[in-house]
């Protein structure tokens, strides 16, 4: 096998070829892989397609594709924008999550190996979605309340890394993996005043290292994964979390990612917010 595509929920990849190892990242279903070593019959070290992460997964918890599909399916895929959905196949269910990857998909049906997958949820291909402040924020509030899990990638478990990352993805947006990679992208932005929504802000360790990320949204809060995804405040000392009465997080930089928004889309941003009037592709996330 050289190149392989996950046909379950999501897998976890691991460190190293120990299912005792840390899970590094997961992937999840329709997510491609190159195989770049074999250990045994039971392990093959990957990398991720998405992000070029490398680790180690189980050889029966992918299916082997050719190069040619391979390189098709990063072309031709749409994301299931449902927090969860069932795929149905002809003798069985596949539950996936918003972010998976439906490879071909014409709307109603595609095909994965041996099998043929009907989906009846809402998807969308990367390329057909604005990339709008509006847009993310509707895409990020899907996550809320999902569990914090270190390596985790989906609502049922994800770090703050891993939220930033599946978010921007949908809208067409690629970043690496860790936060400590994701500081490189984007443009500085100084002041905490001068952010908006889907700015990416990061926070330091006590040893200096960046070890944390969290999405801006309205108001200057922040979206973040810490204990669960929720949104606190935040200011130029880092994330307050109103409930500890305490700051959780030390800032060090804010990143902008999206283009930045002309006063005329600020305004109209506000008013489609004040009116409940949601246009366009953004009425697929309501």
């Amino acid at each position: 096998m050289q190149f392989g595509v996950c046909p379950l929920s999501m897998i976890a990849v691991h460190t190293s070829p120990n299912v005792g190892s840390e899970m590094c990242t997961q992937l999840l279903f329709g997510e491609l892989v190159e195989v770049i070593e074999r250990k045994g019959k039971e392990w093959l070290k990957i990398r991720c397609q998405a992000d070029h992460h490398i680790g180690w997964i189980k050889t029966n918890q992918v299916i082997a594709i050719t190069q040619s599909e391979f390189e098709l399916f990063q072309q031709s895929f749409a994301y299931c924008l449902e927090v969860t959905h069932p795929l149905m196949a002809d003798q069985h269910f596949v539950p996936i999550t918003i972010g998976a990857r439906l490879p071909q998909f014409n709307g109603m049906q595609f095909q994965l190996g041996d099998e043929r997958y009907q989906f009846s949820g809402l998807a969308v291909e990367a390329r057909d979605v604005p990339r709008t402040a509006e847009l993310v924020q509707k895409i990020a509030r899907r996550y809320l309340h999902s569990p914090y899990l270190h390596g985790g990638r989906s609502p049922f478990g994800i770090d703050s890394a891993g939220l930033v990352q599946m978010v921007l993805q949908m809208i067409g947006i690629a970043l690496p993996r860790e936060a400590a990679q994701q500081i490189m992208f984007g443009e500085t932005i100084d002041f905490v005043e001068q952010t908006q929504v889907g700015d990416l802000a990061f926070f330091e360790d006590r040893i200096g290292r960046v070890a944390h990320v969290g999405m801006l949204m309205e108001e200057q809060k922040i979206m973040h994964a810490h204990g669960k995804v929720k949104i606190d405040q935040l200011d130029h000392f880092g994330i307050f979390d109103t409930t500890l009465q305490q700051y959780t997080h030390k800032l060090r930089v804010i990143r902008r990612i999206l283009p930045t928004m002309t006063a005329k889309e600020a305004i109209a941003t506000s008013v489609a917010k004040e009116s409940k009037v949601i246009i366009s592709s953004a009425s697929l996330f309501d």
